[in-house]
This record gives C-alpha cells, sequence and structure tokens, in this order.
C-alpha cells in the first residue's frame, strides 16, 4: 500500500490498540455479553423438522403470511451461517491484541535481559485464572461433593454407563441432591468439546457425559487415595511472582523498569484472551451450533435427501443451501414429485470412503521449500512454525524413526522431566494415560485439562509459545516442547524419553 495510508493505518492502531489495552476489563465484560446473546439467538433458532402436506390455517388466517414453511427452513440456515460468521469476527476482536501484547512483553524482556530464554518469559506470565480452565475446576468440585455424599462416590466409581449412574443416583436423596449440583453447571461449563472444538464428530462434554463421567471417577478414586486434583495455582502464582521481581531488579534505569513494568501489566490483562475466548467460541458456540446445524441434517434425512443426519457436515456451508433448495422445491412441486435425493446420497458416499482413506495417511509434517523466513505472528506463536522448525521437522523424515535419537521444538513450558512416553492420536485414546506418563500427540485439547494433573510432561508435532499446550503446561507447571512436527511419528508409546522445557529438546533415552 501506499506510504500515506501504511501512515494512516499505523496512527488510527496505535489509538485503538492501547485504549483497548487500557479499558480491557469492561471491554471483555461487553463482550462476553454481547457473544452469549449471539449463542443465545443460535439456540433459540427454530428449523422447521416437517413440511406439511398442506400449510395450516394460521398462515392463511386472518391475513397470510406472504411465505411458506420452506422459506422457513431456508432464512433458518441463512441465520445459523450468518450467526457463525459474527461469531468468528467476534472471535478475532482481542485475539491478535493477546498475542502482540505477549509479543511486546517478550520483545521487552530480550532487551532488557540478553539472552533470556523463552520459558522463563513464559513462566512470568503463568499463573493466570482463564475461563477454559473453569470446565475441569467445576468437575473438582462435584467429585469432592460426591466423596462427601454417603453413596454418591461409590456409584460413581462403577464401571458401568453415566445413563446406568444418573439412573442410580436418582432413587436416594444425596444422590439427587448432587444431580441437582450437576445440572446447574452443565450450563455453560458442560458445553466443551471432547477434542479441539474445531470438529462436529468429537462431541462434547454435555451430549457425551461418559468423558465428564470418566473424569469424575478417575478424580474421585484419586481423593481417596489422599491425593490431590486441583491444579498448584498458589505456588506457581508465587514462583511467577519471585521470578518477575527477580529480573525487575536487574533493571538499572526507572525509564526501563516502567517500560517493563507497563509491558507486565498490558500482557497479565489482556493475554487470558487468548484462553478465554477458546471456551467461549470453540467449544460453547460451536457445540450449540453443531447441534442446531444437526437439527437441518435430521430433516434432510427424514425426506430422503441423506442417508444420515449427520451425513450433513460432508458438505460445505454454500452447498447445504442446494439440499435445502432441492428438498422445498421438490414439497412446493407437489405431493409424489421426487427430489434429487440420490445425487445428494451419492455424493455424500464418496466423500466418505474419501475421509476415511485420509484418515489412515500419515502426512508429512511440510510440503514444498522452506520460506526464507517465516513472521507472521500467528503462525509462529500458535502453530510453531518458523523457517528453522520446519528445517529440522524435514530432518525427521528423512531418516527411519528408529535412527532418531532427539527431537527439537518450542521450549513452551520450563523444566525437565523423565519418563514412560504414552502417545495419543485419537480422542478416545486419552483415558488411556497413566499418572507419571509423559504425554506426546499432535496437538493439545483444551477438555483434556484434567490428565495435566496426572502427566509428567507433554510434548506436540504443532504449536508455539501461546498454543494450548504451552499455556495450559505453564498452568500446571509442567515441562513442555511444542512444535517438535514429528514427535507422533517417531515417539512409541513406553518409549523411556526426557523432556527439557528450558532448552526445548526431547531425548529418546530407551526404546520400547
Amino acid at each position: 500500500p501506499p506510504e500515506e495510508i501504511v501512515g494512516k493505518k499505523a496512527e488510527l492502531f496505535q489509538k485503538r490498540v492501547f485504549y483497548v489495552f487500557e479499558h480491557y476489563d469492561e471491554l471483555w465484560e461487553k463482550w462476553l455479553k454481547k457473544f452469549r446473546a449471539l449463542g443465545k439467538e443460535v439456540e433459540d433458532l427454530t428449523v422447521p423438522q416437517e413440511l406439511p402436506q398442506f400449510e395450516p390455517d394460521e398462515g392463511v388466517f386472518p391475513a397470510p403470511k406472504g411465505y411458506y414453511t420452506s422459506y422457513e427452513l431456508m432464512e433458518a440456515y441463512d441465520r445459523l451461517v450468518n450467526a457463525i460468521y459474527k461469531g468468528w469476527q467476534y472471535h478475532f476482536e482481542y485475539l491478535n491484541l493477546a498475542y502482540l501484547a505477549y509479543l511486546m512483553f517478550a520483545d521487552t524482556c530480550r532487551k532488557l535481559f540478553p539472552g533470556i530464554s523463552e520459558s522463563t518469559i513464559g513462566k512470568m506470565v503463568a499463573g493466570a485464572y482463564v475461563v477454559m480452565f473453569r470446565p475441569e475446576e467445576e468437575l473438582c468440585k462435584l467429585a469432592r461433593v460426591a466423596s462427601s455424599l454417603p453413596g454418591v462416590k461409590e456409584i460413581l466409581i462403577k464401571d458401568v454407563s453415566p445413563e446406568e449412574k444418573i439412573k442410580e443416583l436418582r432413587t436416594f436423596p444425596e444422590g439427587r441432591e448432587w444431580l441437582d449440583q450437576m445440572e446447574q453447571v452443565k450450563d455453560p461449563w458442560f458445553y466443551v468439546s471432547c477434542g479441539s472444538g474445531w470438529f462436529h464428530y468429537e462431541g462434547s462434554w454435555v451430549n457425551k457425559l461418559e468423558v465428564p463421567f470418566g473424569y469424575l471417577k478417575s478424580y474421585v478414586e484419586r481423593l481417596e487415595k489422599g491425593e490431590r486434583i486441583e491444579r498448584y495455582l498458589e505456588e506457581i502464582e508465587a514462583e511467577r511472582d519471585k521470578l518477575v521481581e527477580e529480573y525487575r531488579r536487574l533493571i538499572k534505569s526507572d525509564e526501563d523498569r516502567k517500560t517493563f513494568d507497563d509491558a507486565f501489566k498490558t500482557c497479565r490483562t489482556i493475554y487470558r484472551y487468548a484462553e478465554d475466548h477458546l471456551f467461549w467460541v470453540e467449544h460453547w458456540f460451536h457445540t450449540i451450533v453443531f447441534e442446531k446445524m444437526r437439527e437441518f441434517g435430521r430433516v434432510l434425512a427424514k425426506y430422503g435427501m441423506l442417508k444420515d443426519p449427520e451425513d450433513i457436515f460432508l458438505f460445505n456451508r454454500l452447498e447445504v443451501p442446494y439440499l435445502i433448495e432441492d428438498l422445498v422445491t421438490s414439497w412446493a412441486l407437489g405431493e409424489g414429485v421426487p427430489h434429487r435425493g440420490a445425487y445428494w446420497q451419492q455424493k455424500a458416499e464418496r466423500r466418505q470412503k474419501i475421509l476415511e482413506a485420509a484418515r489412515r495417511w500419515v502426512p508429512p509434517p511440510a510440503l514444498g521449500t522452506v520460506p526464507e523466513e517465516i513472521a507472521e505472528p500467528f503462525t509462529v506463536m500458535l502453530w510453531g512454525i518458523t523457517s528453522e522448525k520446519v528445517s529440522e521437522w524435514l530432518k525427521g523424515v528423512a531418516v527411519t524413526p528408529e535412527e532418531v535419537t532427539e527431537l527439537k521444538g518450542f521450549a513452551a513450558s520450563a523444566g525437565v522431566a523423565e519418563g514412560k512416553a504414552r502417545v495419543i492420536k485419537l480422542l478416545e485414546e486419552i483415558t488411556t494415560i497413566e499418572p507419571g506418563e509423559i504425554l506426546v500427540c499432535p496437538t493439545t485439547n483444551p477438555s483434556w485439562a484434567p490428565v495435566f494433573t496426572k502427566i509428567k510432561a507433554a510434548v506436540t508435532d504443532i504449536g508455539g509459545l501461546t498454543s494450548h499446550a504451552a499455556i495450559v503446561s505453564r498452568e500446571y507447571g509442567l515441562p513442555s516442547v511444542t512444535g517438535t512436527g514429528v514427535a507422533t511419528q517417531v515417539l512409541k508409546t513406553g518409549d523411556i524419553i526426557r523432556v527439557d522445557g528450558d532448552k526445548g529438546v526431547v531425548t529418546i533415552i530407551k526404546r520400547a
């Protein structure tokens, strides 16, 4: 762009950005209010589940509406898609600024303390109360309540389905009391995805109760052994405050000290948005959106456009209107007029086969020529992709996994841990983690927070210094190396490994 445009942008950017930094707490409350209103709007959206043989009289008397059920179905879909667009506009409202605040603080630290490690900078901003931890905290509370109520804990540790446990809990007062408490926290805190929140098939705690009930069983059993189930937030905060003060004392001038204090305060204030928005957008909102989309799937399957309501997710947002249009057109033309269901069903079957083949494929960590420099903040901070890291990944795939003895990534969370690796590639495998193991996965999911009180360390293929794995590991005081690119391909469950979160190195000590 022309220089004058760049200058004007810089002027507006400075005015607007620092206003947000200074007023973030009140702006967050306004953001949350409008975002929850948007979710409620989606939840209340009516999706017609029947195309009537004849439109009812109330559509004609005392005056015709002028539109029909077919229009209501099409309009409902458009409203849902527009709400998703708006939700993702809201998503990015402050996210870039949260990363900017971290980058500004990190840059200040590097200038004032040459040679400071990335993991040390990360420890300085650890110990935050963020909404993404709230579902786990509510489970911890429910587990402690269960342990204090006669008969409840015995039912929760049984190896039976959640439905059977709920049925049995309803038979006595203490059980009903506990169920009442669970119902009170379900919305919003069970609207957390069993995975990343990005995919419909992952499900959420609210519709896959076996996941939270599995965690509850583990928590109750650990409480019986006298173990702590909550994260050690007080210790992490104390360590952070001590570390910040030690570095602050090294600063010579008042001007530099003020620069450090301002950058630290800004980062601590707004950086929590990185995890706060994650719950409300990718988890709570997407749970509502996916359930609403299934309502369209059900009506399309009911009239033979699809074989399975879930098949709606095999079509993109621009294709679904064509399915709806085909359905309502045949309906409007009169009873017995065929639709194009066979065409759409065939398309869905073919795409399902493609997806199944893709699931069996092990992709390389990167494709193409490595750029000379990767500097875009999201790519580096969130996904952990730099030119240097991509080159390391490609080295890893140039040899057989057995030849690799060391992996390099981001020093995401300080500390060193040694133990048995547990490689998790599928969501359902998360329940196999044993206490004291080291989690190795493509990337961590927020709903896995309960396992972070069991593991020694975390290693991921994907992720930078502001990835979920990095943030959560710092909040739990666990060593972590993120962005290794090939950890899940090179490591096997049972391998003994050492995770150095200070240097960003994973060493294979002994193969399983």
